[in-house]
C-alpha cells in the first residue's frame, strides 16, 4: 500500500471514529417544538457536563488560526495571548456564568435585554455578534485550515477547493447535529488534537537536538519592544479587557458554559479548561514556529505546516491531517451554532416569529454563513500574519459592545438607545484610530487603543443617558453576579 493511500485510510478512519462516538453519544435526543427546541438545538437541553465543556471550550478555541497563526509569528512573544486567556476564563467562571444562568439566557445578549429592559440592543448587539463570526473568525479559520493542509502535505491542489470541502462539511455537520453534537465531537476532538500537538512539540524540539542557539534573542523573549506584536506595556492595559470580552460575552465560547446543568457543572468546566491552557496550549502554540525559525527561516504562517510535514512520520500524517481537519471543523461548527443562536432567538424570534422551526431556518442561515465565508477566504490570503489580522479586527466590535456589559451590569436608569450609541461611537473610533488608511490613524498600538475605547464608551453612554434622555444613571450597588454567589452561599 502507497503512502498516500495509507494516510488517506488512516484518515477516513479516524475521523469516521470520531462521527461514530459522537452519534453514539449523542442518539435518542429529542428536540421538542417551541423554546425547549431552541434550548435543545442552541444550549444541548442544559445537558452538557463539565468533562465537554471544558473540551468544547477548549477546541472551539484552539484550532488553525490558532495553531497556524500563532506559531507563524515564529516567537514566544504571542504566547501572553494563551497566559491572559487563563484570568478571562477564571472571571467567566466567576463573574459571567453565575449572571447568565440567574437570568436564564440563551444567548449572552440576553442578558443585556433582561438588564436594560430592552429588546433592540439585544438585537443590535447579537447583530454584531453575528457579523463578526461571518466577517472575521469564519473564513478565518476556513482559510487558516486549508492553508495548513496544502503546506503539510505539499499539494498543488487550489487553496480554494480545500477551503469549500471545508466548509461544505462543517455546514452539514452544524445543521444536524446542534450544539450537543458540536460540544461531544470537539471533546472527543480535542483529545486527538492536543495529544498530536504534543507529539509535534517534542519531534520538532528533537530535531534541533533541543538547541535553541542561533535563534535571535527577540524570538525568544517574552518581553515585546515597541515594534512587536505585544509590546510589553499592552500586558497592563488592554490585554485584560479584551480577554475579559472574549471569554465573557462572546457567544461562542460562552454558549458551552450555558449549556450545562448549573452554575457548579459549568464552573468545573471552566476550570478544567483554563488548566489545560496553563499546562498544554503554550508550547504547542508557540515552540515549532520558533523551532521553524531556526529551521527555515522567517516564513510566516506556513511555519506550522512545514515543520509538521517534516517531523511527523508518514505512518502518522493520517492521524495528524484527521487531528486538524476535525479542529478546523469544530470550531467552523461552533461559530455557525452560535452564529444561528444569534439571528433566530435575538432577531428572527424578536421581530418575525415567536415561534419559528428551528432546524429548519438554521439551515437557510448556515447556509447563508457558509456562502459568505468562502467568498472572504481569498481576502484572508493577502493578510501577512492572520492572528495579527485577527485581533487588530477584533478590536472593532470587543471593546464598543464590551462597555454595554460594563454599564448594564454596573448601572441601573440606563436607557438602552445611549448603550447603541455608545456602541456606533466606538466602533467609529477604533477603526478611525487603528487603520492605516484613516485620516486620524494614530501610532498608538491598537490594545492600547482598546482600553481608551471601552472608557470613552462608557462615559459616552452615561452622557447621552442624562443629557439626551434625562436619566441619571444609578450605580447598581454589589454587581449581579456577587449577589447570585452571596444568595448560594446563604442557602446553604
Amino acid at each position: 500500500m502507497s503512502d498516500n493511500i495509507l494516510q488517506l485510510v488512516v484518515f477516513v478512519f479516524v475521523t469516521a471514529l470520531i462521527g461514530g462516538l459522537t452519534y453514539w453519544k449523542c442518539r435518542g435526543q429529542n428536540r421538542n417544538n417551541g423554546q425547549s427546541q431552541t434550548k435543545e438545538y442552541f444550549l444541548a437541553g442544559g445537558g452538557l457536563t463539565w468533562i465537554f465543556v471544558a473540551g468544547s471550550i477548549t477546541l472551539t478555541n484552539l484550532s488553525t488560526d490558532q495553531l497556524v497563526g500563532m506559531n507563524g509569528n515564529q516567537m514566544a512573544l504571542l504566547v501572553w495571548w494563551e497566559l491572559a486567556a487563563i484570568i478571562g476564563l477564571i472571571i467567566l467562571a466567576k463573574v459571567f456564568i453565575p449572571v447568565y444562568y440567574k437570568y436564564n439566557c440563551t444567548t449572552t445578549t440576553e442578558l443585556l435585554e433582561k438588564r436594560y429592559n430592552n429588546k433592540h440592543i439585544r438585537a443590535v448587539i447579537g447583530g454584531l455578534f453575528f457579523l463578526g463570526n461571518a466577517l472575521i473568525y469564519m473564513p478565518a479559520v476556513i482559510y487558516s485550515g486549508a492553508l495548513f493542509m496544502q503546506t503539510m502535505f505539499k499539494v498543488d491542489i487550489p487553496l480554494m477547493y480545500i477551503a469549500t470541502a471545508f466548509a461544505i462539511i462543517g455546514a452539514v455537520y452544524a445543521f444536524f447535529g446542534g450544539l450537543r453534537a458540536v460540544a461531544v465531537s470537539d471533546t472527543y476532538n480535542g483529545i486527538l488534537v492536543l495529544g498530536m500537538a504534543v507529539l509535534v512539540v517534542f519531534l520538532a524540539l528533537n530535531a534541533i537536538d533541543y538547541d535553541f542557539s542561533g535563534i535571535p534573542e527577540e524570538r525568544l523573549t517574552l518581553i515585546g519592544d515597541a515594534d512587536s506584536p505585544i509590546p510589553w506595556p499592552t500586558l497592563l492595559t488592554g490585554m485584560i479587557f479584551i480577554q475579559m470580552f472574549y471569554w465573557g460575552t462572546n457567544q461562542t465560547i460562552t454558549q458551552r458554559a450555558m449549556a450545562a446543568p448549573n452554575v457548579k457543572e459549568a464552573q468545573k468546566g471552566i476550570f478544567a479548561a483554563a488548566g489545560i491552557r496553563f499546562l498544554i496550549v503554550p508550547a504547542i502554540v508557540v515552540l515549532p514556529g520558533i523551532i521553524s525559525f531556526k529551521l527555515y527561516g522567517d516564513i510566516g504562517d506556513a511555519a506550522y505546516g512545514r515543520i509538521v510535514g517534516d517531523v511527523i512520520p508518514t505512518w502518522l500524517t493520517g492521524v495528524f491531517a484527521a487531528a486538524m481537519a476535525a479542529a478546523v471543523l469544530s470550531t467552523y461548527n461552533s461559530l455557525l451554532n452560535s452564529s444561528t443562536a444569534l439571528y433566530v432567538c435575538d432577531i428572527h424570534e424578536a421581530y418575525f416569529n415567536k415561534e419559528p422551526s428551528v432546524v429548519k431556518l438554521s439551515g437557510y442561515v448556515t447556509l447563508l454563513l457558509t456562502s459568505l465565508t468562502l467568498v472572504l477566504v481569498p481576502i484572508y490570503q493577502q493578510a501577512d500574519s492572520i492572528i495579527n489580522l485577527l485581533q487588530q479586527l477584533n478590536g472593532l466590535l470587543s471593546m464598543p459592545i464590551f462597555s454595554i456589559f460594563v454599564v448594564g451590569l454596573l448601572f441601573k436608569n440606563v436607557d438602552a438607545r445611549a448603550g447603541i450609541a455608545a456602541v456606533i461611537l466606538g466602533v467609529t473610533m477604533y477603526g478611525m484610530l487603528t487603520f492605516k488608511n484613516s485620516p486620524l490613524h494614530t501610532d498608538l498600538h491598537y490594545i492600547h487603543v482598546m482600553p481608551i475605547t471601552l472608557i470613552v464608551c462608557v462615559a459616552f453612554a452615561l452622557i447621552v443617558n442624562k443629557v439626551v434622555f434625562g436619566l441619571t444613571a444609578q450605580w447598581a450597588g454589589k454587581s449581579p453576579a456577587i449577589e447570585v454567589i452571596g444568595s448560594a452561599q446563604e442557602q446553604k
